[in-house]
């Protein structure tokens, strides 16, 4: 066969399977050729395109065969999660996100809008992230992470992870769509409209804890008691696959010359670090968040992990007391600076963004913005963009919000 396509003699694959692997072979010899990707890349590249066309379970009519015969009880270990490190995003991996999340993402809009332009003073490009299947940027990085855990052969009987909502959004839909069960722990009081959407996406709810620390010790409990896999809300599976906004955005706008992003748990903000750098650009990445959230500010100055005993702020997606180690490492070499605003700020900014965007951000969705504000003259004649990360804002704070307008 492989001498008639060369010939001529036949011009397609009726294989679906081989039709796909082949375009992913095609797309890696492109950048090996082009330096993109180098040899190194090659084992992890092949072993990904061997895998992308695999189903991720049996079928149902393998279901059905394998229930007749009775399977002796199996003792479930708590699975592993493979090690990763920084090193772990590359080109060709960031390449092979894209691939993925485009199946069921597409590429999310990046607009100007006069009237937000007039009141942030200078050219203002804003990535609309609110505009995925879940509302928000996590997305990506569940189904990534998800696909990766595919690839490297971990089959763990669940997933569990802890979450204030769009990581739990992020890993419900990607579990659902890789067949594995998801348990998401949230603390007391979390936003009801975003546990609603959780179970939407079918994860089994469980609230636990006054803080998302201590809904993320729980997760660890259940994945020792249930033999689950604990998704951390950092690591640099879920950094490649939210890289693919980050190659988006600047495949729209070029020469961008800052980048305000919000600061969670860092993914985002070392994904738009790692992707500046592997386009070999000169723009500024800057992190945005809360006043009353400052151990990622605090670790920033400090070049270490400081953490702190509580947060007092209304901003959920940045409410992080306890900042991983390996994000704090990444944004100390390659972010300029993190802005840290009030909650005030951040409301005006969502209201601001809702009157001249017609977008509906939440609140972390909106800080980015509030950190251009605080910075206006700053960055006054410059290229901005800033990233409007999720849309899930519960209908209380909504109305507390826009209470003026």
């Amino acid at each position: 066969m492989l001498r008639q396509l060369v010939t001529g003699e036949r011009v397609r694959i009726g294989n679906p399977i081989a039709i796909a692997r082949l375009g992913l072979l095609r797309e890696l010899t492109d950048q090996l050729l082009s330096g993109e990707a180098s040899r190194d890349d090659i084992p992890l590249a092949v072993a990904q395109i061997r895998a992308s066309a695999t189903p991720a379970r049996p079928s149902s009519d393998t279901a059905v065969a394998h229930a007749v015969a009775a399977a002796p009880p199996v003792t479930r270990r708590v699975p592993v999660l493979p090690e990763a490190g920084e090193d772990t995003v590359t080109t060709s991996s960031v390449g092979y996100a894209r691939s993925v999340v485009a199946r069921h993402v597409p590429p999310t809009p990046a607009y100007r809008w006069p009237l937000l332009e007039r009141a942030t003073g200078t050219e203002t490009w804003v990535k609309h992230e609110n505009h995925t299947p879940t509302g928000a940027f996590k997305v990506r990085g569940g189904l990534n992470f998800v696909e990766r855990l595919r690839v490297s052969g971990v089959s763990p009987a669940g997933l569990v992870s802890a979450t204030r909502g769009n990581h739990g959004q992020s890993i419900a839909y990607a579990g659902a769509r890789g067949g594995l069960p998801v348990t998401i722990v949230v603390p007391e009081g979390n936003s009801p409209d975003k546990n609603a959407a959780m179970e939407g996406f079918g994860a089994e709810l469980v609230v636990h804890g006054s803080d998302f620390q201590a809904a993320t010790e729980h997760a660890a409990d259940l994945a020792a008691e249930r033999g689950l896999l604990q998704v951390p809300s950092f690591h640099p599976w879920l950094v490649e696959g939210v890289a693919t906004y980050a190659m988006e955005l600047h495949d729209r706008v070029r020469d961008l010359d800052v980048v305000y992003v919000p600061v969670g748990m860092g993914s985002g903000i070392c994904a738009n670090i790692v992707v500046r750098d592997f386009l070999g650009l000169r723009t500024e990445v800057v992190g945005v968040t809360a006043v009353g959230a400052p151990a990622y500010a605090r670790s920033f100055e400090r070049g270490e992990v400081v953490t702190t005993e509580s947060v007092d702020t209304l901003v959920d997606g940045v409410a992080t007391r306890t900042p991983d180690p390996l994000a704090v490492a990444m944004i100390r070499r390659g972010a300029s600076r993190i802005v840290e605003v009030s909650d005030e700020q951040s409301l005006e900014a969502l209201a601001l963004l809702y009157r001249t965007t017609h977008n509906l951000p939440e609140p972390a969705g909106a800080i980015a913005l509030a950190g251009l504000l605080a910075d206006r003259d700053r960055v006054a004649g410059t290229k901005v963009a800033v990233v409007m990360t999720g849309g899930n804002c519960d209908f209380p704070l909504l109305r507390q919000a826009l209470h003026d307008i």
